[in-house]
């Protein structure tokens, strides 16, 4: 067993388990300098990988689609993470694992020799319990994105980039939207609540396909609440009665206000805290 001192230091590095301090990566990965790569982010609940089927198939999507081959089968690879969950002794937080191309001299045709580089780590996480009681703020930005959304890549320059547009006009998120028709958020995708029924955008090229998005719209089909997924516009979302994000860091997060309006009443809502209950029963926290 590994020394107390480095609980939550231990990342998996191609087959290797090794202390963050020993970790060396290439310049010449295409991860680095062309943001050639996958990931996933795995949220981890009394030492467990939550939803992690609905990961690795997002996982094998963004694999095929970018031609980036994964080091290991599904279930080596589950194998793996779940002993790197162990050896650092997490119980609640977050697992981040990613794949590149792997290294190669830099020319933006795929290499024919390079082999793909995994690594993950782990991250100790609460729930963000007081952000879901309180809710969050956001404002709007055009989408101007690439079209294809729905692919797990390192490329988060536009994300980073809403985020910080977000904190300096000290809001907490950003709710894009292309031409006018709202799509998702720098980190996490989007619904509204409009007399009692769910609306999100489809789950097709525009949006990342949220694995906390589906099963809060399997726990609201179980409630018997009726969701849309179906494009909808700024002023759909502006006189809506509730708005929340979803994505694994934060669950369930009521939207208060957008561009210094309040949705709704401006509070978690009754619709939103159904889900919450519903969701922390799901995941039996």
């Amino acid at each position: 067993m590994f020394p107390l001192e480095e609980w939550f230091t231990l990342y998996l590095y191609q087959q290797d388990f090794i202390a963050k301090e020993q970790l060396a990566i290439s310049p010449d990965d295409r991860g680095y300098y062309f943001g050639d790569g996958i990931y996933e982010v795995f949220r981890v609940y009394k030492g467990e990988l939550f939803e992690a089927d609905g990961h690795y198939r997002r996982l094998e999507l963004s694999s095929a689609d970018t031609r980036i081959p994964l080091p290991y089968s599904i279930p080596e690879l589950h194998a793996k993470l779940l002993e790197l969950i162990h050896l650092n002794r997490l119980r609640e937080g977050t697992v981040y694992m990613q794949v590149t191309r792997g290294i190669a001299p830099r020319s933006h045709p795929y290499p024919a020799k390079a082999e793909p580089v995994l690594m993950a780590y782990c991250n100790e996480l609460k729930r963000p319990l007081q952000t879901m009681q309180k809710g969050i703020t956001a404002v709007t930005s055009a989408d101007i994105r690439w079209l294809r959304c729905d692919l797990k890549t390192l490329n988060l320059l536009p994300n980073v980039m809403a985020k910080q547009q977000a904190l300096d006009l000290g809001a907490n998120e950003v709710v894009w939207h292309r031409d006018r028709v709202v799509t998702e958020c720098s980190a996490s995708n989007f619904m509204i609540v409009r007399n009692g029924e769910i609306w999100t955008h489809p789950a097709n090229h525009l949006i990342l396909h949220g694995i906390t998005r589906d099963v809060v719209i399997r726990l609201a089909q179980k409630l018997h609440i009726q969701v849309h997924q179906a494009p909808f516009k700024i002023e759909e979302m502006m006189s809506a009665d509730e708005a929340f994000v979803t994505g694994t860091t934060v669950e369930v997060t009521p939207v208060i206000s957008v561009d210094g309006v309040y949705i709704g009443q401006g509070e978690l809502g009754p619709v939103t805290r159904r889900l919450q209950q519903a969701f922390e029963e799901y995941v039996g926290i």
